[in-house]
């Protein structure tokens, strides 16, 4: 029997993809949110209320073993992936084939196993797991719907957003992430599907994932004193994002992948887990301190100590060969520097609750270590439930900040053209065979 290709048909089988990636993605978003409180309750034996506080009520005797278990888990785990999985295709890759192809049982172990280490004290951001279990299911769906090449990246782009706006309950964030990041347009076309897929997986995770801000925050009111300081913090805080996205950058390229993982993950999650005895906000996705910076009104010295060890341990980490997520580290990094340099300008002209520079420091933050302006401001708003106050404020230092980080980084890639620095150790061994492989394939060698 002939195929129908009319244009009603196509638009109707691509409206059917659209809401079918829209559904997997909030079963993915759902199922790990789900199992990342599982093992948080599990682990540090608490039945209700937050992570920080069933962290803090459990002993430093457990929060060592959980975090140390947390350690070997992760260096088990992915020390067996590299060694017998197929290769991982991050999403970025996958839009740029012809047709997204992501191996569907490495990528969604790689996705568990990011949980199960956050679940357990890890420090690294929990999103990046439902963005590519979102995205494998739809690479799955898009291969069975006689699409256009096109149609099926967008899809996938779609699902990957759909995939973060379910976990956190951040539709607009999502649709925003989609658009800026994934897909790098806001033409009608991508606009619409990426619309359609974020509220459907928005509706469907909230079965598990409550229809609440991720921060409860106070009125921010609007004041010049912090309008002033938006626009004098926003290039501060743009230097300490751009170098935070280096350090992080660098850890991770030099991580392990192979035996040596299976004691590097131990000894870093040992050392995080020692830390976590007197200062038990490390743990976690950036969750704690962030709710630390919003509502506990922490001293200088506090967030200043938070600031350099959450830096410390999440490179750390990175460094030590586990994966996760960089958004809720860097939100959390920029609220305690808000902190910070809040605390320092009321010194000046107080009067402005300290929440608001917390808020407007992690949309800046988050904005350059991301490289995503728009999303940054989205996300911070859906994230704290900000009114309509604090938006002049964020943009401001959101601006500052964006065009401090793309200053540092034209600077920073102009001195690596002119005076590039030799490799050195098993990193110059990677760097000369990737520039090797580059050669031949530019000269046909």
């Amino acid at each position: 029997m002939p195929v129908d290709h009319s244009p009603a048909v196509r638009r109707l089988r691509f409206a059917a993809a659209v809401l079918t990636v829209g559904l997997a993605a909030g079963v993915a978003g759902g199922a790990l949110a789900l199992l990342l409180h599982t093992v948080q309750h599990l682990a540090f034996g608490y039945d209700r209320g937050t992570f920080l506080a069933g962290v803090e009520a459990a002993s430093p005797q457990r929060r060592l073993v959980c975090v140390t278990l947390a350690g070997v888990v992760a260096g088990l785990g992915w020390w067996l992936l590299h060694r017998y999985g197929r290769p991982l295709v991050e999403i970025g890759q996958a839009l740029r084939m012809e047709r997204p192809r992501m191996p569907a049982l490495t990528t969604s172990a790689h996705a568990t196993l990011q949980v199960v280490t956050i679940g357990l004290g890890s420090p690294l951001g929990r999103e990046v797991a439902p963005r590519q279990l979102a995205a494998v299911l739809a690479t799955g769906i898009v291969r069975r719907t006689g699409l256009s090449s096109a149609q099926c990246r967008t899809l996938v782009a779609c699902a990957a957003g759909a995939g973060l706006a379910a976990v956190y309950d951040v539709p607009l964030g999502g649709v925003v992430f989609t658009l800026e990041v994934l897909l790098g347009t806001w033409a009608l076309r991508s606009v619409v599907p990426a619309v359609l897929t974020s509220a459907v997986a928005t509706v469907v995770a909230r079965l598990v994932v409550p229809d609440e801000p991720v921060y409860r925050l106070p009125a921010l009111p609007f004041s010049g004193s912090l309008l002033l300081w938006s626009f004098l913090a926003g290039p501060l805080v743009g230097a300490c994002a751009y170098g935070f996205s280096r350090l992080m950058s660098a850890a991770s390229d030099r991580a392990p992948r192979g035996n040596a993982l299976l004691w590097t993950a131990p000894a870093a999650f040992l050392c995080l887990g020692l830390l976590a005895i007197p200062f038990p906000q490390l743990l976690g996705n950036g969750k704690g301190p962030a709710e630390v910076a919003f509502t506990a009104q922490p001293t200088l010295a506090l967030a200043v100590v938070l600031l350099v060890l959450r830096t410390a341990v999440v490179a750390l980490c990175l460094r030590a060969g586990a994966y996760g997520g960089l958004l809720t580290p860097s939100f959390a990094n920029g609220a305690l520097l808000g902190i910070v340099v809040g605390r320092l300008w009321e010194l000046m002209w107080p009067g402005t609750l300290l929440a608001s520079y917390a808020v407007v420091a992690a949309g800046a933050f988050l904005a350059v270590s991301q490289r995503m302006p728009v999303t940054a401001v989205v996300l911070a708003l859906e994230f704290t439930g900000s009114q309509q106050e604090v938006v002049i404020p964020l943009l401001l230092a959101v601006a500052g900040a964006t065009a401090t980080g793309a200053l540092l980084h034209g600077t920073t890639a102009s001195a690596a053209r002119e005076s590039p620095r030799r490799p050195r150790g098993a990193y110059a061994s990677r760097v000369r065979r990737a520039r090797s492989a580059s050669s031949r394939r530019r000269y046909g060698r």
